[in-house]
């Protein structure tokens, strides 16, 4: 299979293409600079969309960047990598003589509201209470192909946990040093992925033929940031007792910013097992002793 994979070049576009590759798949990357393997997003645009049997798009500014104010500039960086790209190839699909067999769009569990209590599924209402649940609805609608020519698939995520790159950047080092803690009250849910069942949801999107619609790409288990910390502690052989205070959170990142960090929501990926995707690491701390061993 041909794969076109838009904002490959970052940490789960990296993994998505190792996968592909070890699967016997032909990956081209779309990115802002050109390269081997790669077509720019000008050249989308000029020329179309080159031959292929599926489209990823996984491009978009990183929300949590520290270095970046929370101000209207990054908040329009925010939403026009997302939106334009989607649109970009969306459309570029749209007038394919030979349109792809399959379309996937990660977006964000931020779509669903955050609760100590409820839980959400596939089907669970929400994209429609904040900055980035709106957002959400939006990148999704920028993403609908009319007809059904093409299978389209959303996977909505969670926080991915991987080496090298992501959240686990700029967590492990204050663990390793025995800094580490809940973030907030540690109350609020942390609905968290491995890299590499990201990377394995996606292909198995892509591969297989009924799959279609919205999927949670959340791990089966569930845990708070406080059970996250202790867990990743555990997995050091740290003790993670040192909580961040929320007031903190909110001057690094901004108080809007900050409600993706001190509030979360319990994701289950009802649909995506049922479609039989089997995980790799449905538990937190096999996920977490894998990433730091």
């Amino acid at each position: 299979m041909r794969v076109l994979v838009g904002g490959g070049t970052g940490f789960i576009g990296t993994a998505l293409t190792q996968l592909l590759n070890a699967r016997g798949h032909e990956v081209t990357l779309v990115s802002r600079k050109p390269g081997p393997g790669r077509i720019t997003w000008d050249e989308l645009a000029a020329s179309g969309l080159p031959s292929c049997d599926a489209a990823v798009n996984l491009a978009g500014e990183n929300i949590l960047n520290p270095l970046r104010r929370w101000n209207e500039t990054f908040q329009k960086e925010v939403i026009g990598s997302r939106l334009e790209t989607t649109q970009l190839l969306a459309k570029a699909i749209t007038k394919a003589p030979q349109p792809p067999k399959a379309w996937v769009l990660v977006t964000g569990v931020a779509y669903y509201q955050p609760s100590l209590t409820a839980e959400y599924d596939e089907d669970s209402p929400g994209g429609d209470f904040d900055f980035f649940s709106n957002l959400v609805t939006k990148w999704e609608a920028a993403a609908r192909l009319p007809g059904d020519s093409t299978r389209q698939v959303v996977v909505r995520s969670g926080v991915v946990l991987g080496r090298g790159g992501g959240a686990m950047g700029h967590m492990l080092l204050p663990f390793r040093l025995g800094l580490g803690g809940p973030i907030g009250s540690g109350h609020q849910f942390f609905p968290w992925i491995h890299i590499g069942d990201l990377a394995g949801i996606l292909t198995h999107a892509l591969e297989a033929n009924h799959v279609h619609g919205v999927l949670n790409g959340v791990a089966p288990s569930s845990a708070t940031n406080a059970e996250f910390a202790q867990t990743l502690g555990a997995a050091l052989g740290r003790r993670a007792f040192i909580p961040l205070p929320s007031a903190v959170v909110q001057a690094v990142f901004g108080r809007q910013r900050a409600i993706m960090l001190l509030e979360g929501q319990k994701v289950i990926p009802q649909r995506t097992l049922a479609t039989g995707y089997q995980y790799s690491f449905p538990e937190l701390g096999a996920a977490l002793k894998e990433i730091v061993a």
